[in-house]
């Protein structure tokens, strides 16, 4: 590493000590970004000080989080989100289709607003994008989080979360059907004065394999009163789909189509 002025170096230290950002150190002293993380790190490892990464997570800073983002975001993580949480990686990603930039721009807006802090980027994949924020602090906020396949295990809700959908079912609803549903039209034809007409409907489906997940769907489709109803596609009941005219319009106002 190229070698700096001991004078600087110190002056340097000494405003990272009151608080100044690495960032503006570095351009102060129009100095590499990484020189001046390795001084700080070495002047905490002389002080005997251990970094902690400051975190903005509600649950472990009693901070009021931003509900309807915080349902919104609960929704997409049950319909299509995963977490990763290993010993050097930690992160949530919500996985939309790469078509759907509203869906893309809400998702990563509701991470944002539930915490500031972890950084949060979009990844093209085939056909998709994934939104993804780094933070280990996301198993804090999503418990149902663990081994395997979201259906492979039991998903509950905690008291704090059903409180926070109870509140704000709408937005849980919306985050559920964009990443895990979807608005399709259905059509049917019907004889009349003896001649065949093409009726169009509009309908709501969420699918998902989970039974616990469809159930915590239809128990906020009660609240709102939507009605519903499981449809079984190929034997298995995976679809709960919503089809009647008043709860369609409900949803219409409310949810919409992925965009």
């Amino acid at each position: 590493m190229e070698q700096r002025s001991p004078s600087i170096r110190a002056e340097a230290v000494a405003l990272m000590r009151r608080g100044v950002p690495n960032r503006v150190v570095a351009e102060r002293f129009n100095i590499p970004r990484g020189t001046v993380g390795w001084w700080r790190s070495e002047d905490r490892r002389a002080h005997g000080e251990v970094f902690v990464k400051p975190t903005d997570c509600p649950r472990c800073t009693g901070r009021q989080p931003d509900q309807q983002a915080y349902s919104h975001l609960l929704g997409l993580y049950l319909g299509d989100g995963h977490i990763v949480s290993k010993r050097k990686q930690h992160h949530l990603s919500i996985y939309c289709n790469a078509t759907q930039t509203g869906l893309i721009a809400e998702a990563e807006r509701s991470m944002r607003r539930v915490m500031s802090e972890p950084s949060v980027s979009q990844r093209m994949k085939p056909g998709c994008v994934e939104v993804k924020s780094s933070s280990k602090h996301w198993v804090c906020l999503f418990p149902q989080h663990g081994p395997g396949k979201k259906h492979d295990r039991h998903i509950v809700l905690e008291p704090w979360q059903e409180d926070i959908v109870r509140a704000h079912p709408w937005e849980f609803i919306r985050g559920l059907i964009h990443s895990d549903g979807c608005r399709v039209t259905n059509w049917t034809t019907r004889v009349v004065g003896g001649e065949p007409k093409r009726y169009e409907y509009p309908r709501y489906f969420f699918t998902n394999k989970s039974d616990d997940i469809r159930q915590v769907c239809c128990d906020a489709l009660d609240l709102v009163g939507v009605e519903w109803k499981i449809t079984a596609r190929a034997g298995n009941p995976f679809n709960i789909s919503v089809a009647r005219k008043e709860s369609v319009a409900l949803m219409d106002a409310h949810v919409g189509p992925k965009y």
